[in-house]
Formats: structure tokens, C-alpha cells, sequence
């Protein structure tokens, strides 16, 4: 076939073979009479026929696309999504538009449309107790696949077939992002509401939402909040988040025992504190707290706060307090004049401070252990000159990092290469130009080359990965010891610190060498 333009130019030259019926039969006959010797020449049969077809040239062939052009989507497409989320949001319940499952591409989004939504809703739940409570919709196929509590609710052996459920015992926050959750697949906690949020969590069986409740608890620990969220813990039976609590309360006990939330606990939790070997506090702070657990609880139980009802509130736990291990002047001042001793208790006390055979008391009278400080030393060696390191209200400081939560209780400063001398030191922790703590006071050295503890008042939290930065301003006659061969990396037991040059510093301390030696720290 010579396929032609209609101008007569060669546009493709084909060859076929075609063999009519007919032909094709008789040649059979042919070729087997003629035997073997003629195969070779019967294997090349000449064409039947020759057609020249002519072709109209053709335009590009067109595809789908461009018959049928795409239309681009309108922007009210656009704000029409933007609408059904905020009304997820806000539960305004409005019925969406025709064709609205058009508009979210995948299946999350339009589940998303329906949370918090009457349109489809099979199920109503009230939540919250009497006067306080929020009729939510929802939809049990969503709710089943989300919780096998809803499963067995909805669709289990003993399923019960109810258009409205109540639930008392939950906060309507805390229910609706459960919902969010099970709906939206995402998680929206705030501080006030993320214990009721755990609680609906652990309830429903949902151990995503729980485990992200949980370390939202973590990250926001403090020792404002350490002593709730123990008790809290306890009680959902989360570990992890029951040693963390420990450590707060252990490394800041002061701090814990001071706060509005230590009122609020329960009484076993009360004795679990007062209990605590390892609580890092003096016992008259301990003491005090208790008095103040106790004042609280009368309330709690709508009784006066006499001296009476709150020993009666406090019961056995008053023996936890190891009064027998107060310094003799706070006890003189404090346990001994509150009230809450009996007289031959208050009696007893003093003759074990005392007498050198002392009586046999109920209250546990060996101190407590507390925490043993952790050191990190960052010079490999130290040194002295004529002319340094001096100071004249200039500030030292280094910036550093730890991989692991921990607590900064001071640091350790040189002290005098020219004999015993007296220093004055303002120290600062600050995060991203925040001061953390501080505190202002004098340190004696003896001379030698060894370090000198500076403490903060209350040990400060320091979270892992984000530089911090420690400074101190020295004031003091007398040149001072100085450290060299400073390390970029110390590890420190489970910990590793690593340091930094700071701007802050305008008396030349830095990575290789300066002042601050040594973070003292709890971990």
C-alpha cells in the first residue's frame, strides 16, 4: 500500500502480502504436486493486488482535555471550606450546601465536617454534671471505629438503643476534644482542661489522646503543678508521669510544699509526700505545709479551723513529720508555739534536743536524705597571674545545654590566689534573655585553688536541648584563680552538658578559660 498526500508526495510506503481464499488453495494444490524440489521457490509468493490510497492530510488529533477544558474552581469553592471549618469549630450546626462532600478531598476532612455536627447525628450525648451540663451530637459509626468503648455502646452484645446518653462525670471541654480527636484526628489540649481531657480519655479507652495528655502534663511540670498532678497520676495510673512528678517534687520541695495546688491533694498523697526520703527540703517548710494541707481541709469538710479539727484532719500523717530533725531554733519558734503539739509532746521534743538520755518519741526523728548535688566540672586546669583574673563589677558568663531534664541548684566559683579573701557574687540563669533565678551572696575562700558553692535560692528547672546562659559579677579586692583548657562537651553521670561562648560575658570568661567552673546541679 503507498499511502500519498493529495499533493502526490510519499507519506508512508507499506507492503502486504494478502493471499485470497481461492488462491491461497489452488497454489496448495500446485505445490504439492510439484514435491520438494520446487518448496524453495513456492516460499516467495508474489502480492495478489496493489491498491494507491489517498489521504487527506488530518489535523493534531485532539485529546479529551482539550475538548473538554478543565474550569477553574471558583474562589467561592475556596471560602466555602474555610466556612465548614469554622463552624466545626464553633458547632453552629448549620446544614452545609448541596454537593458539600465535593469540597474536602479526602475522607479526614469530611469526617471533620461532621464533628460537633446535628447533620446525620444518631446519638446525643449531656454532658457534665446537673446545672453545668451541653447536649453534644454525634454518630455512632464514627464513634465505634474511634473508641471500643462506643463499639460495645453502639454496636455491642449489650448494646442499648438510646437517642440521648448522659454523662455526669465528665467535663463538656473535656468530652468535646475527645470528639475533635475521634473526628478531626487532631488533638487540642489546654492547661486547664487537660487533666479532665485524660480522664474522658482513659475512660473511653483512647490511649493516643491519653499518651498525648500525658506529655502535655510532662512539658508543663512544674512545682506549682507537681503536687496535683501526682496525686492525678496516681490515679490514672500513669507511672512515667509519677516519676516525673517525684523528681519536681524532690528537687524543688520548697517551692512544691509552698503552692496553692499542695492544698489541694488528697491524704494519701499528703502521706506519700511527708514520707519522702528524699524530699530536698528543710522539715519546717514541711511542717508548715502540712498545717497548711490541714487548715484547707477543714474547709473541704465544713469544719472550723481550730487546732483541734485540724490534728484530727491530719491524723497519723502529723507523725511523718520529722519535728525531732528541725534545727532547735526553728522548732523553739515554730512546732513548739503552733499549737499542734500536745504538751507532753512539745515537752518530750525538747528533752531530745537536749538531755543525754532521750526519750522514746512517735515522730520519726532521723533526718531526711534529700538529693546529693551533681558537679560538672568543665577545665581540665586552672592557674593564676599577676594581673588577673580581676574584677571590678564586670560580668562573667558562659552559655550551656543539657540532653536531659535537670535541676540547677548554684554554681561553683574560684575563689582568691592571694590568700583567704571574701567575695561578693550576684549569680543570674536566664533562658533567651529571661532571668530564671538569682540570687546575691558572699562566699569565703581560703585560698587554694579549689571551687566555692554559690546557691540560688530555690533550684531551677532546665529543660533539655535549649541553651541557657549563667552568669555571675563578682566583686572583691583580691585576684582570683581562673580555669584553662576549658572542654566544649562534659559528660556528668547520665548527663551531658555542652558549652558555649555567651555575649553577655565582658570580663573574658568563656569556653576555654574564665570563671564558672562548675554547674552544681540535681538530676
Amino acid at each position: 500500500i503507498l499511502m500519498v498526500d493529495e499533493k502526490g508526495k510519499n507519506m508512508k510506503c507499506l507492503t502486504f502480502f494478502l493471499m485470497l481464499p481461492e488462491t491461497v488453495k489452488n497454489r496448495s494444490k500446485k505445490s504439492s504436486k510439484k514435491g520438494n524440489s520446487s518448496s524453495g521457490s513456492n516460499s516467495k509468493l508474489p502480492p495478489v493486488c496493489y491498491e494507491i490510497i489517498t489521504l487527506k492530510t488530518k489535523k493534531k488529533k485532539k485529546m479529551a482535555a482539550d475538548i473538554f477544558p478543565r474550569k477553574k474552581p471558583a474562589n467561592t469553592n475556596a471560602t466555602a471550606v474555610q466556612q465548614y471549618h469554622q463552624q466545626n469549630l464553633n458547632n453552629n450546626n448549620t446544614i452545609p450546601a448541596p454537593n458539600w462532600q465535593g469540597l474536602y478531598p479526602t475522607i479526614r476532612e469530611r469526617n471533620a465536617v461532621m464533628f460537633n455536627n446535628d447533620l446525620m447525628a444518631d446519638v446525643h450525648f449531656v454532658v457534665g454534671p446537673p446545672g453545668g451540663t451541653q447536649r453534644l451530637p454525634g454518630h455512632k459509626y464514627v464513634l465505634a471505629v474511634g473508641s471500643s468503648v462506643f463499639h460495645a455502646m453502639f454496636y455491642g452484645e449489650l448494646a442499648e438503643d438510646k437517642d440521648e446518653i448522659r454523662i455526669p462525670d465528665v467535663e463538656p471541654a473535656a468530652f468535646l476534644a475527645m470528639l475533635k480527636y475521634i473526628y478531626c484526628d487532631e488533638i487540642d489540649l489546654a492547661a486547664d482542661t487537660v487533666l479532665a481531657t485524660l480522664y474522658a480519655a482513659k475512660k473511653y479507652i483512647v490511649p493516643h489522646l491519653a499518651r498525648a495528655c500525658v506529655n502535655f502534663l510532662e512539658t508543663s511540670l512544674s512545682a506549682k503543678n507537681a503536687c496535683v498532678l501526682l496525686s492525678q497520676s496516681c490515679l490514672f495510673e500513669e507511672p512515667d508521669l509519677t516519676q516525673r512528678c517525684w523528681e519536681v517534687i524532690d528537687a524543688q520541695a520548697e517551692l512544691a510544699l509552698k503552692s496553692e495546688g499542695f492544698c489541694d491533694i488528697d491524704f494519701q498523697t499528703l502521706e506519700s509526700i511527708l514520707r519522702r526520703e528524699t524530699l530536698n527540703a528543710k522539715e519546717i517548710v514541711v511542717f508548715e505545709a502540712a498545717l497548711n494541707w490541714a487548715e484547707v481541709e477543714c474547709q473541704r469538710q465544713e469544719l472550723l479551723a481550730t487546732i483541734e479539727n485540724k490534728r484530727k484532719v491530719l491524723g497519723k500523717a502529723l507523725y511523718l513529720i520529722r519535728i525531732p530533725a528541725m534545727a532547735l531554733d526553728d522548732f523553739a519558734n515554730g512546732a513548739a508555739q503552733s499549737g499542734i503539739l500536745t504538751l507532753n509532746e512539745t515537752n518530750d521534743i525538747f528533752l531530745w534536743y537536749t538531755a543525754a538520755k532521750k526519750p522514746e518519741l512517735q515522730f520519726v526523728s532521723k533526718p531526711r536524705k534529700g538529693l546529693v548535688p551533681q558537679r560538672c566540672h568543665r577545665f581540665q586546669s586552672c592557674a593564676y597571674r599577676s594581673n588577673q583574673w580581676r574584677y571590678r563589677g564586670r560580668c562573667d558568663s558562659i552559655q550551656f545545654a543539657v540532653d536531659k531534664r535537670v535541676f540547677i541548684a548554684g554554681f561553683g566559683l574560684y575563689g582568691s590566689s592571694c590568700g583567704s579573701a571574701e567575695y561578693s557574687a550576684k549569680i543570674e540563669l536566664k533562658r533567651q534573655g529571661v532571668i530564671l533565678g538569682q540570687n546575691l551572696s558572699k562566699y569565703f575562700s581560703d585560698g587554694s585553688s579549689n571551687t566555692f558553692p554559690v546557691w540560688f535560692e530555690y533550684p531551677v528547672q532546665i529543660e533539655p536541648d535549649t541553651f541557657y546562659t549563667a552568669s555571675v559579677i563578682l566583686d572583691g579586692n583580691e585576684l582570683s584563680y581562673f580555669g584553662q583548657e576549658g572542654m566544649t562537651e562534659v559528660q556528668c553521670g547520665k548527663v551531658t552538658v555542652q558549652f558555649q561562648c555567651s555575649s553577655d560575658s565582658t570580663n573574658g570568661t568563656g569556653v576555654q578559660g574564665g570563671q564558672i567552673p562548675e554547674l552544681i546541679f540535681y538530676a
